[in-house]
């Protein structure tokens, strides 16, 4: 890269780390006031709790490149159980606790080693696993959703979203965002991603000739 380049590409993450300690906050405040009941509320996310994936989140903001590959080698390259042992260890003894060590993670900008689009697009995710199932809306500004959108239409990256929607024309109604070709799927930019990345209650949202096909695709990965 030139130095030009590299100007514009650190000024791209910079921005993008805004908008993720915008939307960490943003939850962090629709969470303060839960009761223990409802932070036990089944998230969106398979057998877990909206307080277990807070604490997933948590993890994630506090997991460099260094202590990640240190865990999947301590977990013998079996992913799924690193991300399991990372939540364990930030969930705390109390609902407080977990939603505490979330608030101290919020201007965090250590990452795995991913690009830092993909930890803004697991922000937004995991942040709606998080309230759909404790009916907290969120008017997401329609910039920000149409970039996490842009970025899922062409990755696998961590969770499916390209293979998902293969052969499917995406058309969001609340903005500038639309890609593929085939069956439509249309509806809000918020509710595609949701779909994209398998979370088929989404698909209640939209509508088109392919929603039920993106829906018999959709898992929680």
């Amino acid at each position: 890269m030139t130095e030009s380049e590299l100007a514009a590409d650190h000024s791209r993450k910079t921005g993008v780390w805004r908008l993720i300690h915008t939307e960490r906050a943003a939850l962090a405040s629709d969470l303060a006031g839960l009761t223990d009941e409802q932070w036990q509320t089944p998230s969106l996310c398979t057998e877990l709790t909206v307080r277990e994936v807070l604490a997933h989140l948590t993890a994630a903001a506090s997991l460099n490149s260094v202590r990640w590959l240190a865990g999947v080698l301590r977990c013998r390259f079996d992913f799924d159980r690193q991300v399991a042992m990372r939540l364990a260890e930030q969930l705390g003894a109390t609902p407080a606790e977990t939603l505490a060590r979330f608030q101290r993670v919020v201007p965090s900008t250590t990452k795995p080693p991913l690009p830092v689009i993909a930890m803004l697009g697991e922000t937004i995710v995991h942040a709606e696993d998080i309230r759909r199932p404790l009916g907290i809306g969120r008017n997401y500004p329609i910039d920000v959703v149409t970039l996490v959108a842009d970025y899922y239409r062409s990755s696998d990256m961590v969770v499916v979203a390209k293979g998902r929607i293969g052969g499917l024309k995406l058309v969001g109604k609340d903005g500038p965002f639309t890609t593929g070709s085939g069956p439509l799927v249309s509806g809000t930019t918020l509710a595609l991603i949701m779909a994209m990345t398998g979370r088929a209650t989404y698909c209640d949202d939209l509508e088109g000739d392919g929603v039920e096909l993106l829906r018999g695709r959709c898992g929680t990965r």
